[in-house]
């Protein structure tokens, strides 16, 4: 009996050791499968026959039942709350500057669902989509950021009266964005500055993010301007910048999320899945160092090339994580497939035993991947990669093709990017 109970207890402790290693996004079931499209340039979509624009001065809904579309610059103003309805379909105007600004102390409450999402789109026809035909999504929170004041602004050609951010509140509350899709974001400002697909800047913990697609975005899927945030299930795909962009001292708690990139999109400066910094002195900013620096907490992370490295593609991808001075990182249990390198470090970053042990890579599958890891403007670090590969980081080394690695690997269905069992 004694025997016996030992062996159960040993059972269940086992299957708990391998629910808590799964790498890569997971779930019982694919949770990509009926609200994403990873084929929207040919989607048909109703046309739109409400207008929106200017400056949303009180409550409004948006309903199911009719097509709107945003035009300009669309404030959802302090104090006011903006609640889309599940299935609601939002076209943007591809002649201005379309994006839609959720204001600091105003609220946006778009909860879809798996069978019904919200979509924001291009307002162009099937087929004539592209990257960039619309700006994006801004949501402007009063969380703590790191910069000089405590406040700032977008560089986004905002109303400077409607565009601040930052503040004291860790757990203020922006509303929520549940089951959402943002196609076809990024369009240029006058001063040829792209927009991301969605800002969050300066956004508190009590905001709801989960379950949102980034698709063919011109510019970065999502970035973070300082604030407090938790987000799950989160897609980007083919961005044509950063999938994930981390600043001003933004405190994230990222899981089960999934960055797909294509060899065939980067900017100038480079793309990558994740980019960190705590703020951006190409820029001329300046560190507030009694403020927080820039830290991720990501779990159950995959970050993939949609084309498996070959002649056509070997020197078209980059590095999958790019780690600029003062930052944090934590990342485990996630999987890394089909990079030149799995990581590198800015050239003003000083490469020692302290600055890597803030940068905690454990219990990764590294798939595909040629290189651990650099700096910039060198190809192989010995120091770097040897550091990686300690035992004390169980990071695991394999080359599989996409289709050997996912449970389904094609983009021109409903994709299963977990691995396979």
């Amino acid at each position: 009996m004694k025997k016996k109970l030992m062996l159960l207890v040993f059972f269940i402790f086992t299957i708990l050791t391998n629910a808590q290693n799964i790498k890569g996004i997971n779930g019982d079931t694919n949770w990509l499968n009926m609200w994403t499209n990873f084929n929207p340039k040919t989607a048909n979509y109703n046309e739109a026959s409400i207008i929106i624009n200017g400056v949303i001065s009180t409550n409004m809904t948006l309903k199911k039942e009719n097509v709107y579309v945003l035009v300009g610059t669309v404030y959802v103003a302090p104090n006011v709350t903006l609640t889309i309805q599940p299935g609601t379909l939002i076209r943007c105007d591809t002649d201005t500057l379309t994006t839609l600004v959720v204001t600091k102390g105003a609220k946006i409450i778009a909860e879809g669902t798996e069978t019904d999402p919200i979509i924001f789109t291009s307002n162009k026809d099937s087929g004539d989509r592209n990257p960039g035909d619309w700006g994006g999504i801004i949501i402007l929170g009063d969380a703590p950021i790191n910069k000089i004041g405590g406040v700032g602004t977008l560089d986004f050609e905002l109303d400077p009266h409607k565009a601040l951010y930052g503040g004291d509140n860790k757990d203020s509350d922006s509303g929520i964005l549940k089951y959402v899709r943002i196609e076809f974001s990024g369009k240029r400002t006058s001063a040829n500055k792209p927009i991301n697909g969605l800002s969050l800047a300066g956004v508190g913990s009590k905001t709801k993010l989960e379950y949102i697609q980034v698709t063919s975005s011109d510019e970065d899927s999502f970035q973070f301007y300082g604030g407090y945030v938790n987000a799950n299930n989160l897609v980007s795909v083919r961005s044509a910048d950063d999938d994930f962009d981390f600043t001003q001292g933004v405190q994230c708690n990222l899981s089960n999320s999934i960055a797909i990139r294509s060899p065939f999109l980067s900017d100038s400066y480079g793309s990558r899945c994740f980019e960190m910094e705590t703020v951006d002195t190409r820029k001329g900013e300046v560190l507030d160092g009694k403020k927080e620096m820039t830290r991720v907490n990501a779990t159950n992370i995959t970050m993939m090339h949609t084309e498996d490295i070959g002649t056509e593609t070997e020197g078209l991808k980059h590095e999958a994580i790019l780690i600029r001075e003062n930052t944090f990182l934590t990342l485990t249990n996630s999987v890394i497939s089909g990079f030149s390198h799995l990581i590198i470090f800015s050239d003003n970053v000083t490469i020692s035993d302290d600055y890597l042990a803030k940068i905690n890579l454990k219990d990764l599958l590294v798939n595909d991947t040629k290189i651990i890891g650099t700096t910039q403007n060198t190809d192989y670090n010995s120091f770097i990669s040897n550091w990686y590969q300690g035992k004390q980081y169980g990071i695991e080394f394999i080359k599989l093709k996409n289709d050997q690695l996912f449970a389904s690997s094609s983009m021109k269905k409903k994709p299963d990017f977990r691995i396979k069992s």
